[in-house]
This record gives C-alpha cells, sequence and structure tokens, in this order.
C-alpha cells in the first residue's frame, strides 16, 4: 500500500532518548542556550528516522523530540490561545500531581505565522537523505498536530471568553479558518501525510465525562457532530494529494489513560470525518470491541492500535493475527491497518517501557502486517 495510511504504521511519538532529555533538562535550567538544544534535537530527529526505517516503517515522524506536550506546543502558538492550570479530567496515576495545562480561549483565534512548518522540513529532508541512502520503498514524512477540537473538550465553554466569543458559531468558524492556515503552511512546506490526534471522540465514549460534559452546560451527544464539522470545516481546500488521518485516544500520560468505553456513542459522528483513514486503540477492554467498524464508509480504512504503547511485555504475533481476523468478521480485512495504539511519549516524561521495548513493538508492527496483507 502507497498512499497512507500504511498497513504497518505508527502513531506519532517516541521516546525522548536519553541525550535529548538532558539537554532539554539543561535548557530549562538555563544551562544550554536554544542553539544547542535544537542541534540535539536535530541529532536525535536524523538517528530516529534511522531507527524508523530499520524498522520497516513507511511512516516516519520526528517522534514529537521538539515538543513537551503533543498538542499544548501547537495549540500555544495560535493566536488568541492561552494556556492555564487544569482543573479538569484527572490521569489514573496514583500519587501524580503533574497535569497538563489547559488552552483557554482569551482573544480572536486565528493563525498569523506558520506553526512547525521548520519542523516538517527538517524532517523531510532526513526522510529524503534516508531514503536516497538506503533504497527500498520509499518513506513518507508524517505529520501530527492537534486536532480543533481540543480547544474545546477539556475547559468547555468556561476556557473560551464571552468577551472575545459571546457567540459559539463564531468561535467555530475563527478555530476552522486558523486551522486551515496552519495545514496550508504545512501544505507549502511538502507536508502530504497529516494525521489529527483527537482525545474528543474517544473521551466522549466515557459515562463520566459525558456526564461531565452535561453538567458543563454541554450536550455530549451533539458534540461529536459539532466536532467533525469542525474538523472537515478545517480541512476543506487541503492538497487533493494529502492523505490526512485522525487518532482516537483515551489519554496517554505516563502510560496512564483518562476515558474508558466502546466507541458506539460517537463511531457515527467521528466516520463522518473527511479523511482517509482513523487510528483507533483496540489495545486493552477499555477500548471496547470491534463491532462499531460496521459503520465504516466504504473506501475508508481503520488502523488497528493492538499493540499497546503503556506496558513493556511485547504483543506475540499470533495473538495479533487473532485479533485482525476478529475484526476483519466486521469489516472487510483490505480496510484494516495496525499500529501501536498510540505514541510511546505523548509528552516528554514518556511511558513505562523501554527504548528497546519501544522498537521490538514497532518492529512487530511490521512483522505482522507483512504476515497478514503481504
Amino acid at each position: 500500500m502507497r498512499h497512507p495510511p500504511f498497513r504497518a504504521d505508527q502513531v506519532g511519538s517516541l521516546l525522548r532518548p536519553a541525550a535529548l532529555a538532558d539537554a532539554r533538562a539543561r535548557h530549562r535550567a538555563g544551562q544550554l542556550d536554544a542553539a544547542a538544544l535544537q542541534a540535539a534535537e536535530d541529532a536525535a530527529i536524523t538517528d530516529a528516522v534511522r531507527r524508523q526505517r530499520a524498522c520497516g516503517l513507511q511512516s516516519v515522524t520526528d517522534g514529537e523530540f521538539r515538543r513537551d506536550w503533543w498538542h499544548l506546543d501547537f495549540l500555544s502558538q495560535l493566536d488568541g490561545v492561552t494556556l492555564v492550570d487544569n482543573g479538569g479530567q484527572k490521569f489514573r496515576i496514583a500519587g501524580q500531581s503533574e497535569q497538563p495545562p489547559i488552552a483557554s480561549v482569551t482573544g480572536k483565534v486565528g493563525c498569523s505565522r506558520p506553526i512547525m512548518a521548520d519542523h516538517f522540513r527538517f524532517l523531510a529532508a532526513a526522510v529524503a537523505r534516508d531514503n536516497a541512502e538506503h533504497g527500498g520503498p520509499a518513506a513518507v514524512a508524517k505529520m501530527t498536530i492537534p486536532s480543533p477540537s481540543m480547544l474545546h473538550l477539556r475547559g468547555g465553554r468556561a476556557a473560551i471568553s464571552r468577551v472575545a466569543y459571546p457567540d459559539l458559531d463564531a468561535f467555530w468558524d475563527d478555530v476552522a479558518a486558523a486551522y486551515r492556515a496552519a495545514i496550508g503552511h504545512l501544505a507549502d512546506a511538502g507536508c502530504r501525510y497529516l494525521q489529527l490526534d483527537d482525545i474528543t471522540f474517544a473521551y466522549l465514549c466515557d459515562p463520566k465525562i459525558r456526564d461531565n460534559c452535561r453538567a458543563n452546560g454541554d450536550d455530549p451527544d451533539a458534540l461529536p457532530r459539532r466536532y467533525a464539522q469542525v474538523i472537515n470545516a478545517a480541512l476543506a481546500g487541503r492538497p487533493a494529494d494529502m492523505a490526512v488521518t485522525i487518532h482516537t485516544c483515551r489519554g496517554n500520560f505516563k502510560s496512564a489513560w483518562v476515558a474508558e468505553g466502546g466507541y458506539d456513542p460517537v463511531v457515527e459522528a467521528m466516520f463522518s470525518t473527511d479523511v482517509d483513514g482513523w487510528f483507533m486503540e483496540f489495545d486493552n477492554e477499555r477500548a471496547g470491541g470491534f463491532e462499531p467498524l460496521r459503520h465504516l464508509p466504504a473506501g475508508k480504512l481503520v488502523v488497528l492500535g493492538l499493540v499497546t504503547t503503556k506496558l513493556g511485555e511485547l504483543e506475540t504475533a499470533d495473538a495479533l493475527m487473532r485479533r485482525i481476523d476478529e475484526a476483519a468478521q466486521v469489516v472487510p480485512l483490505d480496510q484494516l491497518c495496525l499500529s501501536p495504539q498510540c505514541g510511546f511519549s505523548s509528552t516528554h516524561h514518556g511511558n513505562a517501557l523501554s527504548q528497546d521495548d519501544q522498537w521490538r513493538k514497532l518492529e512487530r508492527v511490521v512483522e505482522v502486517a507483512r504476515r497478514v496483507w503481504g
């Protein structure tokens, strides 16, 4: 399969190498300047590209090595967005005090300058060099950004200025326009494989979070359609040859999660988004069964997130193939792909597994995909 998503694919983030983690810590402490930090990031990304290609992956990312948080580093660069302390949903970590901030809308949302386009250019150049040096099927540089819906769910109406937006319809119009601009900048930089990372659909599978929405004055039955509409508006006008996917997630912070529940409440709205495929978590019982896949539109793909990034134990090839067989009872095998259920390091902290665990899991994804689809 040449057009993304690939039979063997990945979500995006990778565990930060020790040298990079040390460089970032020294930068925070004022012991390393920005140029030296960028040099450390460049070296780590170049090596990560090589390692991903060695695993056999065609989808290659920068590991999100230049970010602290998978979403906030992007959202905070939008006009009108400020980071504030998180008073909302908490991750399930015993004794954990650190929680991700929330993106609060304090003014008119816009995108007056490119966001992370330079990140993509470096990645694309590294991938091109590796393709030229090693031959074989060409790898594709994949860019990940947070979904536009991330500006709403966690903070809700309370996190959106009523001075800037007395009317939420105007807010969503501005969010979509800002994303169209940001995606246009990435397209101009050469991006042709873009992923929107989205927790909102999966969070709205959880009865407790649906109750929280109601308490905040939102309708959890209407929100998935609203989010799908803004995603579609954000993607309008993208290049015809740009592949776009959505990754759904129930939370991924130091191997912890927030939400639980099957996809039934949201799947029809989610599958109405104008994308090429959906990365869906199915690594354990918190995600429910495969039955909601019966709503998958013809010609679209689901990337089964069967390999967990939350634990180091390596899934057996036979177990993964059995799970793929189960999914193929609901949707044709030709509409399925395989990946880890999430990134390995959605935040700079990383999940509770080793670098060796991470690479073995990505190799297993490629091995199983080749055995299943050839």
